[in-house]
């Protein structure tokens, strides 16, 4: 079911990216020889008005195929026939459709559910937050200069820069239909920690060590199971968080017992002091209904939120924040809408509409955004080569503008390949 459900959303996003081109193409005179859903070999086909329609075995793709695209022809009919402004609004369209499809589905999903105002449900008394005047029922709308319209657009910029001790908080609150302004600096949490990552949080299996903490320094590897602290015998996760609980680790050292293909064996380790600072405060993030014009206005900001959750992600990206194997392909994405389904199928059928509705949203946000990207063979990438044509008034020669599309395409399959091996090491 979750592949037919992948399959469904992959179509109908790529379908309305493709009938973008198709409509500015048909409303600019240009002949479109091919209309495709898919890729690989035809499985059906019909023509009509001079167009071939098609679905196409491998539902991953789609295309819409004009006369004379990548060719120096500029006959009457063909894409470089065309007025360059109707040329730019023909390649533009493909991604402008997928905002469009977001923006509807994001309207539906706000009707249905509402919005996440960022809203303050708890300061911390005697906190540096609380003492600079951050008060409950508060409504956080700027963030170290980030502007905030939902609570997820908080939630993603703490995610992506962390707060440090020494640095000073800037916020900006609603308060009684007034902006109110306040500047703190975190307080810090000071916990003494073993060094290592559980393979999960229902086990004691080292995962990975923390380099420099605790039990880096000691014959610990990733694979063997704590069994004890201090004599203390540890059965199962739980009684890990107990005895935690009970006895908080210091500066002291403690003795571990751990197991290795069947033998026990114990090591001393000095717990390693770890300080993170703390904001004092917790916010919203559940779901606020809304109606009338408010709607579209909470629609728009849902697609504001997933532009801008994309291009933080490229940030990232870029400055080694994120790898290529933290990217996601069409088997990365067919897991997460699976994974999605499945754990939306407990909360009854609004759930699993909404949860879908918001997968193709922001799939669609996302390959707008992405297909914008000034990289050749991408939408953005034609478009460059287009606004440069209607500065100069004469196109940049053909050949050339068409050899770097083929090397962009290249490239992008290859980044492809790497990504669909990376989805399916991350599955399996």
């Amino acid at each position: 079911m979750k592949i037919i459900l992948a399959l469904l959303i992959f179509s109908a996003i790529i379908l309305f990216h493709e009938l973008g081109h198709f409509l500015l193409a048909k409303k600019n005179k240009i002949v479109v020889t091919e209309f495709s859903l898919g890729m690989g070999p035809r499985l059906l086909s019909t023509e009509k008005n001079g167009t071939k329609y098609s679905l196409k075995l491998l539902p991953l793709g789609g295309s819409c195929a004009m006369l004379g695209e990548d060719m120096e022809d500029e006959a009457q009919g063909t894409f470089n026939g065309a007025p360059v402004w109707g040329r730019i609004a023909t390649v533009a369209a493909g991604p402008i459709f997928n905002f469009i499809l977001a923006f509807v589905f994001a309207v539906i999903i706000v009707a249905l559910v509402g919005y996440d105002p960022a809203k303050v449900i708890q300061v911390e008394s005697s906190s540096a937050v609380s003492e600079a005047g951050l008060q409950e029922g508060d409504i956080i709308k700027e963030y170290q200069g980030y502007h905030i319209d939902l609570a997820r657009d908080l939630y993603l910029y703490m995610y992506l820069n962390s707060p440090q001790e020494d640095e000073t908080i800037h916020l900006t609150v609603e308060r009684d239909g007034k902006d109110v302004e306040l500047s703190f600096k975190p307080d810090v949490q000071v916990r003494y920690l073993l060094g290592f990552n559980r393979k999960s949080t229902d086990s004691l299996e080292v995962e990975s060590l923390i380099p420099g903490m605790g039990l880096s320094e000691t014959g610990v590897e990733p694979g063997d199971v704590i069994t004890s602290i201090n004599g203390a015998r540890l059965e199962n996760a739980d009684d890990y968080t107990t005895y935690l609980a009970e006895h908080p680790l210091t500066s002291e050292a403690v003795t571990i017992t751990y197991e290795r293909d069947g033998l026990e064996y114990t090591a001393e380790v000095t717990p390693s002091e770890s300080r993170s600072a703390v904001l004092g405060f917790s916010y919203n993030l559940g779901y606020t209904r809304t109606q009338g014009f408010e709607v579209l206005k909470y629609g728009t900001l849902e697609v504001k939120y997933m532009i801008r959750s994309t291009l933080l992600s490229l940030k990232e990206l870029l400055t080694g924040g994120l790898g290529v194997k933290d990217l996601s392909g069409p088997v990365g994405v067919v897991d997460a809408i699976g994974s999605t389904y499945e754990a939306s199928k407990s909360e009854g059928m609004l759930s699993i509409w909404v949860n879908m509705l918001y997968m193709v949203a922001l799939l669609s946000a996302n390959l707008g955004v992405m297909n914008l990207l000034p990289l050749p063979a991408l939408d953005g990438g034609r478009l460059v080569f287009l606004v440069v044509e209607a500065v100069r008034r004469k196109p940049v020669n053909r050949q050339v503008e068409g050899m770097i599309h083929f090397t962009g395409l290249m490239v992008l399959m290859l980044l492809m390949v790497v990504v669909m091996y990376n989805d399916v090491l991350k599955i399996f």
